[in-house]
């Protein structure tokens, strides 16, 4: 299932980016949606190269029945960013990946902070996929608009989130 989803922050690239890497505000958003932040871990200084991951518990309460059936009350949610240097502009791009322990779901996306004059376009494209038979393509149908959803909510909370801090 195709992933697509954009959205324009009023803030230049690197305070973007400041507040996605933030444990604080990475907490926040985990319990912003019901669920908690296990770990992050920052491998690498953010002016360059770097890689970011997170580990979160997250409620299965908007999941299909179906769905929940399979998994829980809980999921526990591993993301890995892969954060490439800054462009000459500012710009950066991140490869992503997001595993769910248990269960066949993953998630492969570009996720990429465009400088556009003073503000940043956050722009995320990649796949949902789950190879459980016969489910796995609703599950992956289900996931994708949640997925989409959780950026333009981690937009919203990130330009609160700035004007608090």
């Amino acid at each position: 299932m195709a992933l697509n989803a954009s959205t324009t922050l009023p803030y230049d690239t690197a305070t973007v980016l400041g507040v996605f890497t933030d444990e604080g505000f990475v907490r926040h958003m985990s319990e912003y949606v019901g669920g908690s932040l296990q770990s992050l871990t920052l491998d690498g200084d953010t002016a360059g190269a770097f890689t970011l991951t997170a580990v979160r518990t997250m409620p299965t309460n908007r999941l299909p029945d179906m769905a929940r059936k399979f998994v829980g009350e809980t999921l526990s949610v591993t993301q890995t960013e892969h954060w490439e240097a800054p462009e000459a502009d500012g710009s950066r791009r991140a490869s992503l990946d997001m595993t769910v322990a248990g269960v066949p779901l993953n998630v492969t996306a570009v996720q990429r902070l465009v400088t556009q004059g003073t503000s940043t376009v956050v722009d995320l494209q990649g796949n949902v996929t789950s190879s459980i038979p016969f489910l796995g393509g609703k599950i992956a149908g289900a996931a994708e608009p949640m997925i989409g959803k959780a950026l333009n909510v981690q937009a919203v909370e990130a330009r609160k989130w700035l004007e608090n801090h």
